[in-house]
């Protein structure tokens, strides 16, 4: 794929420029992971108001399973629900994600709870909500409905999960709702009980029966913290396929589509007001804290050390789930202001040039995307002199989409040197400018934050 030329925006900059080489800015812990990965917990004996639930809604729990067309053997599992009297199951689109975007190799099958199984077919996908729909040739009982006025939620009521936890069986996990989720970009439900591998997909019911939400994740690192995507979602996804007419026959423009839309609203959100400034000794350095972004700090400052540097790093807590292997649609930035009163000017050059140059942007390998394009130069913003680069790499199967890195050193000091970097990813080209051009006008040195 041709990229414009780099050359092409650097105007646009402030009159500013780029420089060499970076690693992606440095994330959070991986803490969330699919109901379909991670470590297990075990469920605990239902209650007699969840054998009764179960009771009543076994018919209508599907096994969702991925296999290879070649042979036909099993790649990955999850879990679905009939909704109402027809043939239509709601999915997590991370458990169809593999036919989803390569129906050449992979193709969907159902399971139910009485062994029975037969094909699935691809309808539509919300890969910002990570839901699907896909249809069977079997028709549900009514047990599950999506009405159009749901049901209203309490903190602290009972909740039961339901799916095909591990490949063993389908169950029940019982819990109770904690509230709303904002710190992923698109809102979450709380649910306080276990949902273990193979539940993705499946429903989450109140004691009653109706649908609260569709079991998709939960923390690695607590106990029994797990994720809902509530029903108006999966709603508002039936609601497109009953006035969509055929399904598409190719379902990556239709990501594509989402994951534009996505990127716009990101990149005006985090990028729409003025970032905040935060002093690192004589500079200033843009963050942005909010619901979706996190920041940390951390410094090496030791007496026996012969340089210390202070290290600022924001970056969202989620991303959008595309496929096992890519995840896209997130925003990160990150500082590193580098002194030292004994190494000499020298020494600390040699330092801080290796830091810089010990930045990675990916490789041309990558099944994803392409290889990065990068230009490099010396710039000047309205307050200090930056070496500056920047880099992008197109998306090989979704049009329009790119990943942008931009890394920036100071260029006033012999003795200091602030590093900084932002990567924009999943965005368009446009907005992947915009985020380069915003970050590098707002580093500054002197003035208050």
């Amino acid at each position: 794929m041709n990229l414009p030329k780099l050359a092409l925006w650097l105007a646009c900059l402030s009159g500013a420029a780029i420089a060499a080489p970076p690693t992606p800015a440095e994330a959070p812990p991986t803490t969330t992971a699919t109901a379909d990965t991670g470590t297990t917990a075990a469920l605990p004996a239902p209650s007699t108001a969840a054998q009764k639930l179960y009771s009543s809604a076994k018919n209508d729990i599907l096994q969702v399973r991925v296999l290879l067309k070649s042979g036909r053997t099993q790649s990955s599992v999850g879990s679905g629900f009939l909704i109402g009297t027809g043939n239509l199951v709601v999915t997590n689109y991370h458990v169809v994600s593999q036919f989803a975007l390569d129906p050449d190799t992979y193709v969907g099958e159902w399971v139910d709870t009485g062994g029975r199984r037969g094909n699935v077919e691809l309808l539509a996908v919300d890969v910002l909500h990570d839901l699907a729909v896909v249809r069977v040739n079997r028709n549900g009982t009514g047990f599950f409905k999506m009405p159009d006025q749901l049901a209203a939620l309490t903190q602290g009521q009972y909740l039961y999960s339901l799916g095909n936890p591990l490949d063993l069986g389908f169950a029940i996990s019982e819990g109770s709702y904690n509230g709303v989720i904002l710190r992923s970009f698109y809102e979450q439900l709380m649910f306080t009980g276990p949902i273990n591998s193979g539940m993705s997909g499946g429903p989450s019911v109140t004691v009653d029966g109706d649908v609260a939400g569709v079991n998709v994740s939960k923390r690695l690192d607590g106990e029994l913290v797990s994720f809902l995507v509530p029903a108006r979602y999966a709603q508002q996804l039936l609601n497109k396929v009953a006035a969509q007419g055929k399904p598409p026959k190719d379902f990556k423009p239709v990501v594509s589509e989402q994951l534009l839309a996505h990127q716009a609203m990101l990149v005006e959100r985090l990028l729409g007001t003025p970032l905040t400034l935060k002093a690192m000794g004589p500079y200033r350095v843009p963050v942005r804290e909010s619901e979706q972004m996190r920041c940390w700090g951390r410094s090496n400052v030791k007496t026996d050390t012969p340089f210390m540097i202070d290290n600022t790093s924001c970056a969202m807590e989620a991303a959008i789930f595309i496929s096992g292997t890519l995840q896209t649609g997130q925003i990160s930035m990150r500082h590193e202001f580098l002194r030292s009163n004994t190494l000499g000017p020298v020494r600390f050059a040699e330092l801080a040039g290796a830091a810089f140059k010990n930045e990675h942007f990916g490789s041309h390998k990558d099944a994803h995307l392409t290889g990065p394009s990068c230009t490099e130069q010396f710039v000047k913003n309205h307050s200090l002199p930056l070496r500056a680069v920047l880099c992008v790499r197109a998306y090989r199967k979704f049009a329009g989409l790119y990943d942008f890195a931009l890394l920036t050193a100071s260029a006033d000091s012999g003795l200091m040197s602030l590093q900084s970097r932002i990567d924009a990813r999943g965005v368009s080209y446009d907005n992947g400018l915009r985020s380069a051009r915003v970050f590098l006008d707002a580093i500054a040195c002197g003035g208050k934050p």
